[in-house]
């Protein structure tokens, strides 16, 4: 560091008197203990241009008397040190045994500057730095504003940073101060090792913690970048993971960090001692509240005797205990659990105390850092107010719901004493961050070509804790918009207003023959019955209707008709046209789509009105790459309340996963549906169209009914009935970085769908006209029935094998498979390779 420094006089308006403390100028003065006492007028000052003589005297206390003692004029030196505002203050002596204070003002800062930081603005080191303009210049603020930028990028992985503060000398005592900033590259982590872990291998304990190692994608995130305050953080997710999992005993006892400067980059090394697993060995209660059976509780136990012993099952137990307690009227009750381990059976009886805690009450909730969120928004998310019995139990909930949000930064809920011993303040601190989004994703797929999306989202609407949401949907088979609005807190009670409006245009490919144009509303209501159980309530009434290119509706079998033209060739009997004196099939040879489809196309606008609640129940322990836990989705829709159609359709989609040796972790996926038909008759549309979502190595749309006509489209028909079951092992790339996100799988599916019950026919006014009609003979009357539709509806078993590919990529999740099919329909169509995925850039 270099200082250029030349002071001169200048004027002052006001005096400053807030900055760093400076320690004693090496040229200070003291006065001899043997001076005389003086009084405070006796006392003159020299060397002062900005700092007035009376406010210089004002730091010299006098004693009794109104005399000067020799401590008062130390202690008004001291004082006029520590102002800062003097480079220099000597007290000697004058004339007559009167005390002359001569001082040297500190310069004034005329301007503060940055220069070569590219990284980090301006405006954020200026808000960081101590150093303002038109403050008092001080070399100890200029050291301290120094380590304080180097800080700053340190904390944004830049440790090669090097900070040199410059003075530049400006007329009357003024200065400029410049901080020249060489940021250098980013201070990545180079790896991540773990000693000590036997149970859990390296590859998954790196799932655990935040920090990650660099890549040559590490650009696209911030998780390499050496954080001290990560690592640290990264040891109690490691401890929690292995409480979490039965070990009771377990340590990280450090986390140490080490600079390689051939690499550029640090080591993180985590020691752990695990100690040995643990399973309940028993559940006790007791209570020493009178007249309240403890045992009531142990249906609110999370813990089992004979599982794991799971230390986060237990805080959740004692959680859901002491609500329930303070609802049953017991306002003051405290559930502390407690643990006898057994060594040698290495088991710990787990034993919950409900005891009379503290009469506390909450005086008074105070809110601090929300600067746009609304503070009504955030109490709502207590189940205590102002009043209320203090119960740690629903503050720590609190806690966690706002954290949940995504509101803020950081949240954190800590007490201070009330006005009086019963009473306990509650200081909420949290620190806002941005809640909006502006995305363009884009993605590609066997099933929908390529698509792209843009999308503009609000998560904390006003400050309201609304969220809204408008998307354009544009591919190469399906486009559309969607328009999204979230009231978490319907008439301020814990249930969630959701309404969408969305317009989708499905376009024909090589999959199906035609396409769709479906216009909607849905206005939803969503409850959290529990941490791990949802439901939702909603009604969908949209419209729906079929376009299909011209030359799929194109038939006309009148040959007295205008626009008759049996070209290419007129088909009958599979013979040409001069042949057709036995009954022909009646379509041209250019390919008709199936009659439901043509049928759908006649019918025009279809209104569809339904009713529908899905319930949720989730254990997973990751809902983005989840290793453990239970995922089941029972979903049903009712359609009938006005509108064209009504059916009831059933759907449950259930996934395990456990976690099994080598990081390899299992699926177990089992689904199942089923359409009923109430009053109207059903559409081809509402039916289940199936493909590799049930059974991989089958087309889109690939399995099933289907229609047979040798010289249509063959289109799916769908099916009323289906069942899936699906195992699969997911493992890693031992071989490769964990930061790459690659994993493979290998799998086995099967299932089926069939029972159509569409129509198969219909009666047309002008049979000649209908789109597509397929009539029974040549010549067909005015009136008649389209007939025509043979299907193929038999009872297969699918089955496929297959491996796939699932890379977790910066660009979103990707996935490749290929599956060979073992067993299958006589007409399904195959598709062996499928790749999906997306982005959001």
């Amino acid at each position: 560091m270099k200082f250029g420094l030349r002071l001169r006089g200048g004027l002052l308006a006001t005096l400053i008197m807030f900055g760093a403390p400076v320690v004693a100028p090496v040229g200070a003065v003291f006065v001899p203990s043997s001076a005389l006492a003086q009084t405070v007028q006796s006392i003159s000052v020299e060397g002062n241009r900005r700092v007035e003589v009376e406010t210089i005297r004002s730091y010299f206390k006098p004693g009794p008397g109104g005399r000067l003692d020799q401590g008062a004029i130390d202690d008004g030196l001291k004082a006029l040190i520590e102002t800062g505002l003097f480079q220099d203050v000597r007290i000697n002596r004058g004339a007559g045994g009167q005390i002359v204070v001569s001082v040297v003002e500190n310069p004034v800062i005329g301007r503060v500057a940055f220069e070569g930081n590219k990284k980090i603005k301006d405006e954020q080191l200026t808000t960081e730095v101590q150093s303002k303009a038109r403050g008092t210049f001080s070399r100890a603020m200029v050291q301290s504003d120094t380590l304080r930028i180097a800080e700053i990028y340190r904390r944004s992985g830049r440790y090669d940073v090097r900070v040199t503060p410059e003075i530049i000398e400006q007329p009357n005592n003024r200065v400029d101060l410049i901080f020249t900033v060489e940021e250098g590259a980013k201070t990545g982590v180079k790896s991540i090792e773990f000693v000590g872990n036997v149970a859990f291998s390296s590859y998954r304990l790196r799932d655990v913690i935040k920090t990650r190692e660099s890549n040559l994608l590490s650009f696209l995130g911030s998780g390499d970048i050496y954080d001290p305050d990560r690592v640290e953080a990264d040891r109690d997710l490691i401890r929690r993971f292995y409480l979490k999992n039965g070990y009771a005993d377990v340590q990280v006892v450090a986390a140490l960090t080490e600079y390689d400067p051939e690499k550029k980059g640090f080591n993180v090394t985590f020691k752990i001692e695990e100690g040995a697993q643990y399973r309940v060995g028993a559940v006790d209660f007791r209570s020493s509240i009178p007249n309240f059976d403890p045992t009531s509780l142990r249906g609110y136990s999370r813990v089992q005797a004979g599982s794991l012993y799971n230390v986060e099952s237990v805080e959740k137990s004692v959680e859901e205990m002491q609500i329930e307690a303070s609802r049953r009227g017991y306002a003051f009750a405290v559930v502390r659990p407690g643990g006898d381990r057994n060594f040698e059976a290495h088991t710990v009886s787990v034993v919950f105390n409900i005891d009379e805690g503290p009469r506390t009450y909450i005086e008074r909730i105070n809110l601090r850092g929300n600067t746009r969120t609304r503070d009504y928004v955030i109490r709502r998310e207590f189940d205590i107010s102002e009043g209320d019995a203090y119960n740690r139990a629903l503050v720590d909930r609190a806690e966690r719901r706002l954290k949940n949000l995504d509101y803020f930064k950081s949240v954190k809920i800590t007490t201070e004493p009330g006005s009086s011993s019963d009473r306990v303040v509650l200081n909420v601190d949290m620190e806002e961050k941005s809640t909006g989004d502006f995305s363009i994703s884009g993605g590609y797929s066997t099933t929908d070509g390529a698509l792209a999306e843009v999308s503009v989202s609000e998560r904390n609407l006003l400050g309201r804790g609304l969220f809204a949401k408008a998307a354009v949907t544009y591919g190469q088979y399906a486009r559309g918009y969607s328009l999204s609005f979230v009231e978490p807190y319907l008439l301020d009670y814990r249930v969630a207003l959701g309404l969408d409006l969305y317009q989708r245009q499905q376009l024909s490919n090589s999959y199906i023959s035609y396409g769709t144009k479906t216009l909607g509303f849905s206005p939803r209501l969503g409850f959290s019955l529990r941490e791990d159980l949802s439901l939702q309530l909603r009604y969908s009434i949209y419209q729906q209707e079929i376009t299909l290119p011209s030359y799929l509706a194109n038939c006309n079998n009148n040959i007295g008709a205008a626009d008759y033209n049996p070209s290419p060739a007129f088909i009958a009997n599979g013979n040409p046209i001069s042949a057709f004196n036995s009954s022909p099939l009646g379509c041209y040879s250019d390919g008709e789509a199936s009659l439901p489809v043509r049928k759908e196309l006649a019918n025009g606008k279809t209104l569809t009105s339904a009713l529908g609640y899905t319930l949720t129940y989730n254990t997973l322990d990751n809902n983005k790459n989840p290793t453990d836990g239970l995922l089941v989705d029972f979903r049903q829709d009712f359609a009938g309340v006005g509108g064209d159609v009504s059916y009831l359709k059933s759907v449950i989609d259930a996934k395990y996963y456990a976690p099994l040796v080598s990081d390899i972790v299992g699926l177990v996926r089992l689904q199942s549906g089923m359409l009923n038909k109430i009053g109207t008759d059903l559409r081809m549309l509402d039916h289940f169209q199936m493909g590799p979502n049930l059974v991989r190595g089958f087309a889109p749309n690939g399995i099933g009914p289907r229609d047979l006509n040798p010289f249509g489209t063959q289109d799916a028909l769908g099916g009323t009935k289906y069942w899936g079951a699906s195992l699969e092992l997911q493992m890693p790339f031992w071989f490769l970085p964990k930061e790459v996100g690659l994993k493979g799988a290998v799998y086995a599916d099967a299932g089926g769908l069939y029972d159509y019950k569409g129509p198969t026919s219909w009666t047309t006014t002008n049979e000649v006209n209908a789109p597509g009609c397929i009539p029974s003979t040549i010549n067909p009357s005015s009136t008649g029935t389209c007939t025509g539709l043979v299907y193929d509806d038999s009872k297969v078993i699918r089955s496929s094998v297959g491996v796939g590919l699932i890379w977790q990529s910066p660009f979103g999740p990707l996935r490749f498979d290929y599956a060979v099919p073992l067993s299958k329909g006589k007409y399904d169509r195959t598709q062996e390779f499928r790749f999906g995925g997306g982005t959001t850039f």
